[in-house]
């Protein structure tokens, strides 16, 4: 589930940081003094730094049923492959 979702990012990833779209943002007028293509690129990285760390950070919640089923015991071993 957070291999898929991670590869979602990636394609997200790879549409912001087209040409195309990156092209728009390139333009001789200045923001604040910056130059807009540098915000773009600026908040593009963030964006794409915050939402990996959402995806990481959340708990599966495939975890969170088998960890509250009664008696699961993470200890011992169990009939399911290991997660990847």
């Amino acid at each position: 589930m957070i291999g898929e979702r991670l590869i979602g990012l990636f394609l997200f990833g790879l549409l912001l940081l087209t040409p195309p779209l990156i092209g728009t943002f390139d333009k001789a007028t200045l923001v604040g003094g910056v130059p807009p293509l540098y915000l773009y690129l600026f908040f593009s990285w963030v964006l794409l730094i915050a939402l990996t760390a959402l995806i990481v950070e959340r708990p599966d919640p495939d975890e969170e049923i088998a960890e509250s089923e009664p008696g699961a015991d993470p200890d011992h071993g169990t009939n399911r492959a290991p997660r990847v």
